[in-house]
């Protein structure tokens, strides 16, 4: 007697895909993108196609993040080293023979011409979270000393593109899973008070540092030109400073309520700068005021916590320190971008998660995402 066996409808073959996605995470993401969706429509609306872009960039996101929230931790665990190899690969062949555009060595072309340091944004973390994952139950000294080699590696190399604020975003995501595996509150506190005495010493001797002509050798000059603007933005109103002091303008002129969409002033006779990316922050403050602009932190906030509860959560501790380090990216991206448009940090190609345009920087925040929901859905995998 021959036994048939039915075949499952194509709905019952497709349900799994669609179910174990961590709902809070996805809220989040979604209202986040609705915000980006309306800054961009506002601020890019006479920039060509700017916003149909930018809707377009957040469709193959998604489809990064559906794709990667398939793939199990263990096997995302198995793509670290092969990842970060090939991705610090790329960058020593940048600075050998890379495609420099506007004086700074980050491109190369393979065919097609990408940007290796947006991969290491990703693949440092899980190279860390790999190592130390193998190192469970017998961390030493000797093995976060490995690990600082590990991101001293590609941070050094993107530094001398240079490229400092993709380097802030690798050395960020890089620190968080060192500190998350262990690291001493004795060895983390030094580096911060060492850096505010840098600090206060830097904003007392400004004059005397910032003047025409001193050399600070550790930076280049466009670096220490920023670092000057930032603690004295009138210096040059018209040109370093221009930036900065437009991006206050338009957060200050916005008030508690905002102008209106699409109301705004300083965004529409394009007196802020790169509108559309970096200082996107500055078109929307002016057109949501203080009220929006607590609303957007308040989402990155909700996002950060989440991706950190979900790091709590997780099975493994390699799927707990790169849940805890892509928390960490959204964060980094969201202070330093708001901060440097707000003038409390210097000027640094950092853009806003969700918000500012640009199609390289929306695949990797899909792909961070689809790494977490992949993480949670292996949480519910294992409480099952």
């Amino acid at each position: 007697m021959a036994i048939v066996f039915e075949k499952p409808p194509l709905w019952q073959r497709i349900w799994p895909l669609l179910t174990g996605f961590d709902l809070l995470l996805l809220l989040a993401v979604l209202l986040l993108a609705a915000g980006g969706l309306l800054a961009m429509y506002s601020s890019g609306f006479d920039h060509g196609t700017r916003f149909v872009d930018h809707g377009r960039n957040m469709l193959i996101a998604a489809g990064v993040l559906f794709v990667t929230a398939q793939i199990s931790p263990q096997r995302l665990l198995s793509l670290a080293v092969p990842l970060y190899a090939v991705g610090v690969a790329l960058l020593v062949a940048v600075a050998l023979f890379g495609i420099t555009k506007k004086g700074a060595q980050r491109w190369i072309d393979v065919g097609v011409v990408i940007q290796p340091s947006e991969v290491l944004k990703i693949a440092t973390p899980m190279m860390l979270a790999w190592w130390f994952h193998r190192r469970e139950g017998q961390t030493r000294t000797f093995d976060f000393a490995v690990a600082f080699v590990l991101l001293a590696l590609p941070v050094g190399l993107i530094v001398q593109q240079p490229d400092l604020g993709t380097a802030v975003l690798v050395l960020a995501a890089g620190l968080a899973v060192i500190f998350f595996a262990g690291l001493s509150w004795k060895l983390v506190l030094p580096p911060f008070v060492l850096g505010a005495i840098g600090i206060v010493l830097l904003i007392a001797f400004e004059p005397q540092l910032c003047a025409d002509g001193v050399d600070w050798r550790v930076l280049h000059e466009y670096q220490r030109q920023r670092v000057c603007t930032l603690l004295d933005p009138t210096r040059d109103p018209l040109g370093r400073g221009f930036h900065t002091l437009q991006g206050m303008i338009a957060i200050g002129s916005g008030g508690l309520w905002g102008k209106g969409f699409m109301q705004g002033t300083q965004t529409h006779l394009e007196f802020i700068p790169e509108r559309t990316t970096d200082f996107i922050f500055a078109a929307f403050s002016e057109e949501f005021g203080l009220v929006g602009n607590l609303a957007l932190i308040a989402g990155f906030i909700f996002l950060v916590f989440r991706s950190l509860a979900i790091a709590a959560e997780a099975p493994t501790l390699f799927a707990r320190l790169l849940a805890g380090a892509l928390g960490t990216i959204f964060f980094t991206y969201a202070f330093v971008n708001m901060s440097m448009v707000s003038g409390i940090l210097p000027v640094v190609g950092v853009p806003l998660p969700f918000i500012s345009y640009g199609g390289t920087a929306m695949v990797m925040l899909g792909l961070a995402l689809g790494m977490l929901m992949s993480i949670a859905k292996s949480k519910r995998l294992m409480k099952s």
